[in-house]
């Protein structure tokens, strides 16, 4: 895929290539994960850990076995112009670059967020979108059926990655960060609460995004489907198996996306999403500070406790309400 356009202002990861999650069943991961619309196989050479792809074909995750859930990594990736200043952005931003297993297809390094969290920079092609797809929900005739039946309705299945959110004690300092280091760029916030940050290449709303807690924390994924109708439909695949606890459906009103997550069974979430806000290549985004009944929803069910709580802080401490 070529490049895309200059964008000034410094250097900035395109994408996120995959992230890893340490779960403690891999066999619940398995059951969730197909439910949800992915292929799922194992890891090449490794039994217990799988990798999920969507309809995309890109590898979007590796669940991997562990005690407790939590984010394994973090992987973006960077046009090759761009990787030696971003390895410069990453220390001159304070961060310091760890030893790991190099890349397989190209240029790697890794190092730790302010959180803690590891992430890993590379060189890659963009597998985020470039420009927005229609997200077109069209009406029937008249003497037509506008609808089907449960019955014949097909395994929704995601499109690919839009982006994730993490819980961290500094919501306003991973902003800083990120910014500095990546060259993500805020969409939106709400005070100290959330941000939204987006990748100046051509990118949804947001590619991560921040959610103030005591502690890190992996909140959620969320994936891209085709129309409001799709997120409706995969919540009802997940409640006929048995993953009826989450939110939604609803709208949001940060990122303009419809809504629908899922609880895994570790306590964080998968989203359907459709229609988000896009950010084109090189174009500057109104970014504002919004109130906090903002950040939330424009319309959709009450927000339940258990979709604030962040199940990697201490038990009795629950994170705000993040907005997707």
């Amino acid at each position: 895929m070529a490049d895309a356009v200059a964008v000034p202002d410094g250097a900035s990861v395109h994408s996120i290539d995959h992230f890893a999650l340490n779960v403690p069943s891999i066999a619940d991961a398995d059951r969730f994960f197909r439910a949800f619309g992915f292929d799922v196989s194992s890891g090449a050479g490794e039994a217990r850990q799988l990798e999920l792809r969507a309809v995309d074909g890109h590898r979007w995750a590796r669940i991997l076995p562990s005690d407790r859930k939590s984010l394994a990594y973090l992987s973006f990736s960077c046009f090759e112009r761009d990787f030696e200043a971003i390895l410069s952005q990453v220390k001159a931003a304070g961060a310091v670059v760890v030893e790991r297993d190099p890349a397989p297809d190209g240029e790697a390094f890794w190092f730790h967020d302010p959180d803690g969290n590891l992430i890993q920079v590379k060189t890659g092609p963009k597998t985020s979108p470039s420009s927005k797809t229609p997200c077109v929900v069209a009406g029937s005739a008249a003497d037509e059926r506008g609808s089907h039946t449960r019955s014949s309705s097909a395994l929704v299945r995601p499109r690919r990655l839009s982006h994730v959110l993490l819980f961290t004690p500094d919501v306003l300092g991973a902003l800083d960060f990120y910014s500095r280091a990546l060259g993500l760029r805020l969409s939106d916030k709400s005070r100290d609460i959330i941000a939204f940050t987006h990748a100046p290449h051509g990118s949804d709303h947001h590619l991560v995004a921040f959610a103030k807690s005591t502690a890190r924390g992996w909140h959620h994924s969320a994936w891209d489907v085709d129309n409001v109708n799709l997120v409706g439909e995969g919540a009802s695949q997940m409640a006929a198996a048995g993953y009826d606890k989450g939110w939604g459906t609803g709208r949001h009103v940060l990122g303009s996306n419809y809504f629908h997550y899922v609880q895994d069974p570790w306590g964080s979430f998968c989203e359907y999403s459709a229609d988000i806000d896009f950010v084109s290549a090189g174009r500057e985004w109104p970014a504002g500070d919004f109130p906090p009944e903002d950040s939330l929803y424009l319309w959709g069910p009450a927000v339940p406790d258990n979709f604030i709580h962040n199940t990697e802080a201490p038990a009795d401490v629950a994170g705000v309400v993040p907005e997707g």
